[in-house]
């Protein structure tokens, strides 16, 4: 990752281009990364002094603020063509602007890895200084005031290849402009091009002032070969075939929207056309550009847009605004997904067959994505700091989506993972306000704070001010706030507007502190009371004392009442009346609240709670803890969850049968098997023939086990139970493995990611290096994408590293691929393995050396002579890495 450097003027730009602020003494100079301030003397405001040893600096904490915007961007004109051979673009940029405040002779652009032939204005050469290679400094012919616009034309290539490259976790490369197996080399993938701009690698491409407060209209022509199709943002106004046999297409955006979202592909895509009516009749063009093998899965894959259209628009209140809504599917994509104004792009982890989807589908980043175009696109977060203005509600839209299409369960389910997710990413790599204005890097941004966490905190603000309030609130946010850049408090305004509550106190403790909040929980039953105490015992030192609004659920003699507390100490405590004997305590009975909730209660209250409370919440720890308990109740709890409406629920319950014992064994297998046989999850089939495979394949069982196992195998529509089944079948006789061995054979020629890189796997433990061909085919021809390419990676690595040196030497071109492949998976194991391997490699030259060494003293030539040849291969193969480590290191 780049840092970001500030830029210092020299002093003869100074005086050539300078930002008049009326009459003051001191003139001030900003470009668009940064300042230096000069008095009348020319002497720099920040010079360093001289500074004695009892005496102590005091510095203001670090604070990242918002891009001070001296020149407002109007309107970009792109013209383009493309240099396959070199992997540079020809551009042509018209750049209309205006002063936004202060009258200026002056404008500065990013411009990253450029070559500029000429910058004009109204036909004439102006002045200009781009000498390192980030920005581009002209001076105007003219000073101009904030009533003026004017127009710079600016001819160029871009090289986005000789960019000092940069990038984070989150987007793995910021090169802006990426084309992908651009000379044909590689007969497994299509040649194409694509861009991704976010954070501030858009001006890779074209000279902008790339800054997510800019907001600019858009038209683009792009020239290409006839074969290929083309994408951008905006609406496809027409195409003109031209005298030398390319095209050109014309692409027009009317609405702006900020430098990050241009976005723009090429390539031999399938089209397949789909279409969203708006309410007032209006057609809304959705097209899904894929490769075209791929044409017949897209309707399967993205199908459900104009239903998510729909519903967040009805939702929201706020129609789509947009021209079209165009989705196309890439190749080495650096990130998840991108959503550019009018054309997402997607990684090809979203390539998944109709039967693949069986298992699992993409919606949630398909609405993720699309979430963005009123969360993001229509109304921009003004800084990388006020980032969860984005990505907090299109984490959020993942949970509407999937409350409308799976129901409240399976939203409740994955928001928890993303709750989990946040904990984990936080205990590893710290913690910080969610409006965090002092990051280190602007990449830093985008975590599980902004995405998981930020998505939390929306859902108990739903809560608490009710769907009505909320979503009202919401609407009145966009509304206010299109096409505008925003910060946390203008959110925070609009809900005040609506709900007619002081809010500060949620905002201030969410958005503005760290971590979330821990309590420990207990009750006292007495005399017809129940006390519920309630403390809060999260570090304070990270932060606050929350206030936390919440339901506490109070279940006796078969009834219950829920009661509206507020937990604002650091011990909180609650009385409530109840008759009968009391049966269970649900604190937080929304299930909404962000934090770890510790509540000490006996175990029967649990069992209780699964038949009683409604939320996935209750009954996921109803199974969890209440089957700690050996009664016959908490027994029967598991075997009625067995047949729970949801599968998560199912799937937990399979994992408890072993708390039947060694008398119940033939029910328990009659049971799972009927599951594995039946279930409609492939989820919980596959679970219950890990079940099977792991605790009755022997004995009297081993028959049956096999022969379901073995019936999946060659009958389940679901690649993940067929994957499971195979493991399952390897835990048998050397038999067994000889027949997964020749299943998976057949299997090789299957269109699933998942299953190749589980079949890589099962080669990793029980093959030969006659399966070498079969990995590394799978892991670089693109049959395997996403998450799979980082098991298929190290599962390949693992295998490879322990043969021979002549064979790792043959198959090095699999590694070498890799290197080439810029894709955010790869690139996020690629340094580990190679690493690794390098690890491996050494140790063995040194063990080469010695045995060496060893024959040499001893005399014995043969001998000696054969080890020299293995370590002369060894040093080839150790270098050949070094040089690759060194490759992808830069």
């Amino acid at each position: 990752m780049k840092r970001i450097f500030t830029v210092i003027v020299s002093i003869g730009l100074l005086c050539s281009c300078g930002t008049s602020k009326g009459n003051s003494s001191q003139k001030t100079v900003t470009d668009e990364s940064g300042s230096v301030s000069v008095n009348e003397g020319g002497i720099k405001e920040n010079a360093p002094i001289s500074v004695n040893s009892s005496e102590e600096v005091i510095e203001r904490p670090h604070y990242n603020p918002s891009a001070t915007i001296l020149t407002g961007l109007k309107h970009t004109k792109l013209e383009v063509d493309f240099m396959w051979d070199k992997s540079q673009m020809n551009g042509k940029a018209t750049l209309t602007c205006s002063p936004h405040f202060y009258s200026t002779d002056s404008l500065i652009l990013d411009a990253k890895a450029m070559e500029i032939h000429s910058v004009k204005l109204n036909g004439k050469d102006l002045n200009y200084k781009y000498n390192d290679a980030k920005f581009l400094r002209i001076k105007l012919d003219k000073e101009y005031s904030r009533s003026e616009e004017y127009t710079v034309v600016i001819d160029y290539i871009a090289k986005p290849e000789e960019k000092v490259e940069g990038g984070s976790s989150a987007i793995s490369s910021d090169k802006g402009l990426y084309f992908i197996n651009p000379k044909g080399e590689n007969k497994n993938q299509m040649t194409h091009i694509w861009t991704q701009g976010e954070t501030e690698a858009s001006s890779v491409w074209f000279p902008t002032i790339d800054r997510p407060n800019q907001n600019t209209t858009q038209e683009i022509y792009i020239t290409v070969e006839d074969k290929y199709k083309t994408l951008s943002n905006g609406k496809f106004m027409s195409s003109q075939k031209n005298k030398d046999g390319t095209r050109t297409d014309y692409w027009k955006q009317d609405l702006p929207h900020v430098p990050y979202l241009f976005m723009m592909a090429v390539g031999e895509f399938a089209i397949v056309k789909d279409t969203y009516t708006k309410p007032d009749g209006t057609i809304i063009p959705l097209h899904y550009y894929v490769e075209p093998e791929w044409e017949e899965h897209a309707q399967a894959i993205f199908g459900e847009t104009p239903a998510m259209i729909e519903y967040f628009s009805e939702l929201l209140g706020v129609d789509y605004k947009w021209d079209k809504y165009h989705q196309v599917v890439v190749r080495e994509f650096v990130s998840g997904a991108m959503e550019n104004t009018g054309g997402v792009v997607f990684g090809d982890f979203v390539y998944q067959t109709k039967r693949e989807l069986i298992d699992s589908d993409n919606h949630a980043i398909i609405a993720h994505e699309l979430f963005h175009h009123w969360f993001g696109n229509l109304v921009t977060c003004e800084s990388w700091a006020n980032l969860p203005m984005n990505e907090s509600f299109a984490n959020y839209s993942q949970y509407l989506w999937d409350e409308k299409f799976h129901g409240r369960d399976e939203a409740e389910y994955n928001a928890e993972k993303e709750a989990d997710g946040y904990y984990q990413s936080s205990k590893q790599l710290g913690y910080h306000d969610m409006i965090w204005f002092d990051y280190d890097q602007k990449e830093d941004m985008f975590d599980a704070h902004s995405y998981n966490k930020g998505g939390r905190i929306l859902h108990m603000l739903r809560y608490y001010l009710g769907d009505d309030a909320f979503f009202n609130g919401l609407k009145t946010y966009l509304n206010d706030n299109a096409f505008q850049p925003v910060e946390v408090h203008h959110l925070r305004l609009a809900f005040e507007e609506v709900a007619g509550e002081d809010l500060n106190w949620f905002f201030n403790q969410w958005f503005l502190s760290s971590y979330h909040p821990k309590l420990d929980i207990s009750q006292e039953v007495k005399d017809g009371e129940v006390t519920v105490r309630i403390d809060q015992v999260q570090d304070l030192e990270l932060a606050p004392l929350y206030k936390l609004p919440m339901k506490i659920g109070v279940y006796a003699n078969g009834g219950k009442t829920s009661h509206e507390i507020v937990v604002d100490k650091n011990i909180n405590s609650f009385t409530f009346d109840f008759k009968g004997d009391i049966e269970n305590i649900v604190v937080d009975e929304e299930r909404t609240i962000l934090g770890v909730l510790n509540h000490d209660k006996p175990r029967e209250w649990y069992v209780h709670q699964f038949y009683n409370a409604p939320r996935y919440k209750d009954r996921e720890k109803a199974v969890t803890f209440g089957s700690r308990s050996d009664s016959p109740e908490a027994k029967q709890m598991i075997m009625d969850a067995l047949d729970d409406d949801f599968w998560y629920i199912r799937q937990l319950a399979i994992s408890k049968l072993d708390k039947f014992g060694e008398e119940n064994q033939s029910a328990i297998f009659e049971q799972l098997k009927i599951i594995a046989e039946t279930d409609e999850s492939s989820k919980v089939r596959s679970s219950a023939l890990s079940a099977l495979s792991s605790d009755f394949f022997k004995a009297e069982f081993e028959g049956k086990t096999r022969s379901i196992l073995t019936k999946a195998i060659e009958s389940d529509s679901s690649y993940l139970v067929i994957s499971k089944a195979l493991n399952g079948l390897t835990k048998g006789t050397e038999n067994d493995i000889d027949n997964v061995m020749s299943m998976s054979k057949k299997l090789e020629k299957e269109r699933s990611s998942a299953l190749k890189a589980q079949l890589i796997g099962i080669y990793r433990n029980y093959g030969t290096d006659s399966n070498l061909d079969f990995m590394s085919e799978a892991i670089t021809s693109g049959d395997i994408s996403g998450y799979d390419m980082i098991g298929g990676i190290m599962n390949f690595a693992s295998f490879y590293k322990d043969q021979n040196v002549k064979t790792r030497l043959k198959y090095f071109h699999v590694l070498e691929r890799l290197s080439d492949d810029g894709g955010a998976y790869v690139n996020a194991v690629l340094p580990i393995v190679l690493n690794n391997l390098a690890q491996v490699a050494q140790n063995e030259v040194v063990e080469l050396e010695k045995e060496l060494q060893d024959l040499e003293k001893t005399g014995s030539a043969g001998e000696a002579t054969v080890v020299q040849g293995k370590l002369t291969q060894e040093r080839i193969y150790q270098k050949k890495l070094i040089t690759l480590i060194n490759k992808v290191a830069k």
